[in-house]
């Protein structure tokens, strides 16, 4: 064995299973048996964009750098320097506007071209956040459909629903965050949305809150919910108006009372997260040129519109000398960890001339302000290798220290970066230093610095959740700032033939104190858990590193399902107190499912009592239940060929309507639900693709149970080019005269409704039974524990240190 002072020994480990296997299935590609042959790929292709002379030195730097421990995050040490054509940014923030297509008044895309960037966001595999704000109330006014509006949850189902249908570059599925502002008017539909089970299961979900509702709750004091949009004549009737500043008030409620719904659904369902966006704007180095108004899907990264996650964490056990007192002091060696900070920042710096871009505005943004993330990982273990304890002082105060040391390391070094090839464009030194930014807190010899020399980056620090980096390259490392969630559990993982079998996934520094001789069943004091420490303690910790991480912190405050709803309430203001930029938590219970815990001894059980008589359960709607993705192999389906007249003639084209048999909870009998559409392609018509999106649309809509709602909201799209003419309408007299439609979109709408009436009316569709054969029985969802694993199906995935995690196999889901 080597010897403890040995700084290697934290890598000296051999790997356990949960490395291998996490590194088999997410990150070594065709050809690559090794962390070593992975992380040469890695460092040829961050490399390859420095000068030709330049190339074969940083290759050799980078790769040193990385087997020091400063890693890539996911997107990075999977795709770089393959062939797929899939970004190395792990997450976005992508704006929505208020409009259907095209932008609005503002220049925001509108509600259908946002979820086509996502989509495409998504498919290279990057997570996606986004501000719903600037959709306009349920209710309101829409004056070109002579038409009240749907609201943004409406919307907010179709972006679910399109996540759960695309699948990522290299077969992950991208998360997503939903913030919608405190005083919007639907915000209460919002805050209550996920109390519904199975809806928005690919979202997390945030409510961004400002400094003046913050401070109306602290004095009882009303709060309006304004939009900017006029609402409806039911509205006003009711007593909506305008304030002075052009904004329309919708409703005044009780902000302590708004305050508490927040809480209750944060404390029963684990959402919504809070956003603190009074804070996140006035510490903004760039508040002088961007606005933000939302964050990537784990909330560490506040990001304007088309913003980048471009993250790299630096796993902090690797720098600890003579870990828990074996052999010397136990000493964090600060030199070395500067070192590999200043190399970090050149290639996360590349990594952004080195990916590919799922859209150009992503490109020009990230080209304009150059932001990265250089974070860390194993905090939790990094002190407890220092002998100190996470959730006291003494662990508080090195963790501030490792951050300011970070800080203070990768500014000076993006500086010198400038020197070499350039500040960022939109850099202005008044600006990004002026009072109350992040870089105004910074040494007055680095402000000097900046002055004289600019910075290569806007920002430069992140602390995210790293899952499964952590668990491939960190020996399985407590993820990110987060104290260890436990130092040892079993994870079962199914196998090729069906087959499950089973290991100990052990927490690395519980690992590497038995390897140099500790006794693992007597563990000194200073190895202590997140389940064993106060909600408060989680809080210090973030409040004793936030000052010095330019952006935020993603981090999960574990409570007991016992906790006192008053004290929970109080979490959040003390978050708030603290200057945070935001805070989640997760607390146990029957709705969500429980963390994984440590097996008890039974108490003898006491005589049953009589079981109660359960209220008859009312079947769910068969045509509103959500379904996941499209059933494999053939389904029933209509086609239908459309004529109708524009003003440049007769036109025509094929629809086809496919149906699946759905059980109707009554009995062994089906109804016919449609659940995809299709144009062929290849017919004529210049507007035609945009006839195909709506199909692809609607198809979403079909599977989301809001089939009938998006059909009236197509029948509502108008065009410039004058009235369509479909089908007929038979008068009162019972003549029959034309009817006109004010776009094609709107037409094809009609003729899907027509398609759907008269497979409706058949009967003999209606009575297909279950068992037949070519009837294709339709699992609906339940009341769920958690959501459903797709590694082990069971229904036990939590959220834990900001990644999905299932309580029942161990797998680790997306993480942002």
């Amino acid at each position: 064995m080597k010897r403890a002072s040995d700084p290697s020994l934290s890598t000296a480990l051999p790997l356990q299973p949960i490395s291998l296997d996490v590194l088999r299935e997410k990150y070594l590609k065709p050809g690559e048996a090794s962390v070593e042959a992975l992380y040469t790929r890695v460092a040829r292709a961050l490399a390859s964009v420095e000068a030709p002379e330049q190339r074969a030195h940083w290759e050799a730097r980078f790769l040193e750098n990385l087997r020091a421990g400063a890693i890539g995050a996911g997107r990075i040490m999977s795709a770089a320097g393959t062939d797929l054509q899939a970004t190395l940014i792990n997450c976005f923030v992508q704006p929505v506007g208020d409009c259907i297509q095209g932008v609005d008044e503002e220049g925001f895309p509108g509600i259908y071209e946002a979820l086509r960037e996502a989509a495409e966001t998504m498919r290279r595999g990057g997570g996606v956040g986004y501000d719903f704000s600037r959709i306009r109330p349920r209710g309101a006014e829409v004056k070109a459909t002579a038409s009240m509006a749907s609201g943004p949850c409406s919307y907010i189902n179709v972006f679910d629903q399109s996540c759960a249908t695309v699948e990522s570059a290299g077969s992950r599925r991208g998360a997503q965050m939903g913030v919608l502002r405190i005083d919007h008017p639907d915000v209460q539909e919002f805050i209550t949305a996920k109390r519904t089970p199975g809806r928005w299961n690919n979202f997390n979900v945030s409510v961004g809150v400002t400094d003046d509702f913050m401070a109306a709750v602290q004095d009882d004091q009303a709060w309006e919910l304004v939009h900017q949009a006029r609402p409806g004549a039911a509205l006003l009737a009711q007593g909506a108006h305008q304030r002075a500043d052009g904004l329309w008030v919708y409703a005044t409620v009780q902000a302590r009372a708004l305050w508490d719904t927040i809480m209750k659904s944060a404390y029963d369902f684990a959402e919504p997260g809070i956003l603190f966006l009074g804070r996140i704007n006035e510490d903004n180095n760039l508040h002088y040129c961007e606005q933000i108004a939302a964050t990537n899907p784990c909330g560490e990264q506040p990001l304007p519109s088309y913003g980048c996650c471009d993250l790299g964490p630096i796993i902090l056990t690797r720098f600890v000398r003579n870990p828990f007192g074996f052999g010397g002091v136990p000493a964090f060696d600060f030199d070395a960890f500067e070192q590999a900070v200043a190399v970090q920042v050149r290639a996360l710096d590349n990594v952004l001339d080195v990916t590919y871009w799922p859209l150009v505005q992503q490109r020009d943004e990230a080209m304009a302000k150059r932001r990265i993330g250089v974070g860390f990982t194993g905090m939790g273990n990094a002190l407890a290798m220092l002998t100190l304890r996470y959730d006291r002082d003494e662990g508080r105060a090195m963790a501030a220290r490792i951050a300011e040391r970070l800080r203070n390391a990768a500014y000076a070094a993006s500086v010198e970066l400038a020197r070499e090839k350039g500040a960022f464009p939109r850099f202005d030194a008044a600006g990004y230093l002026a009072p109350g930014t992040f870089a105004s807190r910074l040494p007055a010899e680095l402000q000097a610095r900046i002055r004289a020399h600019g910075i290569r980056n806007s920002h430069l620090l992140s602390i995210a959740p790293t899952g499964t980096v952590s668990l491939a390259f960190a020996d399985n490392a407590s993820n990110g700032i987060e104290p260890p969630f436990s130092w040892m559990y079993k994870r079962k993982k199914r196998e090729a033939d069906g087959s499950t079998s089973e290991y100990a996934v052990e927490d690395h520094a519980w690992r590497l104190y038995r390897e140099l001789g500790g006794n693992v069943e007597h563990l000194p004091e200073y190895f202590v858990s997140a389940l064993a420490m106060s909600a408060q303690e989680h809080i210090a910790m973030m409040e004793a590193v936030q000052p010095f991480v330019d952006t935020a912190i993603s981090k999960t405050v574990n409570i007991p399902a016992d906790y006192p709803y008053g004290d929970f309430k109080d979490l959040y203001l003390q978050a708030w107190r603290a200057r945070l930029k935001g805070l989640a938590t997760y607390r146990p219970n029957a709705i969500l499912g429980s963390v994984l815990e440590a097996p008890v001894t039974p108490a003898p059980a006491a005589a049953p009592a009589p079981a109660p008589v359960a209220a008859p359960a009312v079947p769910p709607d068969p045509m509103r239940t959500v379904i996941e993705s499209r059933p494999k192999g053939g389904l029933s389906a209509v086609a239908e060929k459309v004529e109708y007249w524009t003003q440049d003639g007769r036109k025509t084209l094929y629809l086809i309507v496919s149906f699946l048999p759905v059980p109707t909870g009554v009995g062994h009998h089906t109804v016919d639900r449609a659940i995809e559409f299709f144009m062929p392609v290849g017919q004529s018509g210049e507007s035609q693709q945009w006839i195909t999106s709506s199909m692809r649309l609607l198809s979403l809509a079909a599977r989301g149970g809001f089939l009938e709602r998006a059909l009236s909201d197509m029948r509502k799209v108008a065009w410039d080019r004058g009235p369509v003419r479909l089908g007929t309408h038979r008068k009162d007299d019972g003549t029959l005269v034309p009817m006109w439609h004010d776009s094609e979109v709107a037409a094809m709408a009609y003729a899907i409704q027509n398609i759907l009436e008269r497979r409706k009316a058949d009967p003999v569709q209606q009575a297909l039974p279950l068992d037949e054969p070519d009837a294709a029985p339709l699992p609906l969802p339940t009341a769920m524990a958690g959501k459903k694993c797709s590694e082990c199906g069971a229904h036990a995935v939590i959220r834990k240190d900001g990644c999905d995690y299932c309580t029942q196999c161990g797998q680790l889901g997306a993480c942002g």
